[in-house]
């Protein structure tokens, strides 16, 4: 436990002296539910609907700093450690790369809760917004899914032999996930087509479970994104620390 203190201590300055996750997890999200908010104002969902469009991408827009922490901001991160040969140094002492892992974890989950605050708060304050749903299930799906993506994080870090091939798989999974999956573009207004792609992306399921959380939809709804996101957590999670590299 001390360990795990002193490195998460040493990594929270450290991450705070770059501006990436600032702007990418904290202050994107909130740009996004402005621009939803003045584009689509309190427009129903849907004709009849008693939720708003806004209320709807609410879980959506939740995700942005989960997919950027997770997918993008984690892996380069151990990435970076590797080919600075910071791991090598490491594995002399009694750090283990579980622990190594969860540092990390714990510092980008905190940038993903503070975002969440700041996009409930902004569509609250700004345009009404409220959760339909339970919140003690909304934050269980939250972290469910913020795991989940962090998994994958967690493998591309773990494994890549280095920074270049660690840029290059975190940019192919981030950028689809962050364009198509409904975090940006609303899954609702894409068309058919893009919509069954879409569905094969791991955050589109997230999304879909926070949806259904946030809005208070029958559970039934949830079984598909739930299963997904624990099985992709389990594989991810074990791939990362049995084939971990320190160098």
């Amino acid at each position: 436990m001390k360990a795990f203190k002193t490195l998460l201590k040493t990594e929270i300055r450290l991450s705070l002296r770059g501006m990436d996750m600032f702007i990418f997890a904290i202050c994107m999200p909130v740009v996004v539910i402005i621009l939803l908010g003045a584009v689509f104002g309190n427009k129903p969902a849907f004709h009849g609907a008693e939720y708003t469009f806004l209320e709807q991408s609410f879980g959506a827009v939740s995700t942005i700093a989960i997919c950027a922490g997770g997918v993008m901001g984690l892996p380069l991160t151990v990435s970076d450690y590797r080919n600075r040969k910071i791991l090598k140094r490491l594995k002399v002492t009694p750090a283990s790369p579980s622990l190594i892992l969860a540092v990390q974890v714990v510092i980008y989950a905190l940038y993903s809760m503070f975002s969440l605050i700041l996009v409930y708060a902004t569509g609250a304050v700004f345009f009404g917004c409220q959760l339909y749903g339970s919140w003690l299930q909304f934050l269980g799906a939250y972290l469910l899914v913020m795991l989940s993506m962090f998994s994958i994080g967690l493998l591309v870090g773990g494994i890549a032999p280095n920074m270049k091939m660690a840029s290059a798989a975190a940019s192919l999974l981030y950028f689809p996930m962050l364009i198509f999956s409904g975090a940006t573009l609303p899954y609702e207004v894409m068309p058919a087509a893009l919509q069954r792609f879409a569905d094969l992306l791991p955050l589109t399921q997230g999304i879909k479970l926070l949806k259904a959380a946030s809005l208070g939809l029958p559970i039934d709804r949830a079984f598909i994104p739930v299963t997904v996101m624990i099985v992709i957590g389990v594989i991810c999670t074990t791939a990362a620390l049995c084939f971990f590299k320190w160098e």
